[in-house]
């Protein structure tokens, strides 16, 4: 079963959505973005199936969002897809790419909607939030 999944290691959102993935017993292909950006036809399609914008895709937090003035609304879909392969570090993460669908998520629980496979047992993220319980289901949150 394919899952792919644009990674950054150094990213806590990442993580916990790459460890959703293996709690249920699938390995994904680990793609570090940062290094392999994916293609531009890739990236475009992967914004598309996850239901987003190419505006909406981008990260700010962190980047050079702000010094190369991205937040110019007469930037097109083009320009802004090459400053984004340009610096990879402006493609928000993590994107999941399943047979089921597409994914920027964030938060990571985002790709319990896509993933093919249960849940195999508890899942706690970095942070200390319970996310699945013993049973392999999904725990419901107040907000």
């Amino acid at each position: 079963m394919e899952i792919k999944i644009y990674h950054n290691p150094a990213c806590g959102t990442s993580r916990n959505t790459l460890a959703l993935i293996r709690n249920t017993g699938i390995e994904p292909e680990i793609i570090a973005y940062l290094q392999t950006p994916p293609s531009r036809a890739d990236l475009r399609q992967m914004i598309q199936q996850a239901g987003l914008t190419v505006r909406t895709a981008i990260r700010e937090k962190g980047t050079p969002f702000a010094e190369l003035e991205l937040d110019n609304p007469a930037l097109t879909d083009d320009a802004l897809l090459d400053a984004m392969l340009a610096n990879p570090i402006l493609i928000n993460r993590p994107f999941v790419v399943t047979p089921i669908g597409v994914r920027l998520c964030r938060p990571s629980e985002l790709v319990l909607d896509i993933l093919p496979l249960p849940q195999l047992g508890p899942f706690t993220k970095e942070d200390g939030e319970a996310v699945i319980d013993a049973d392999g289901k999904r725990i419901k949150t107040n907000d």
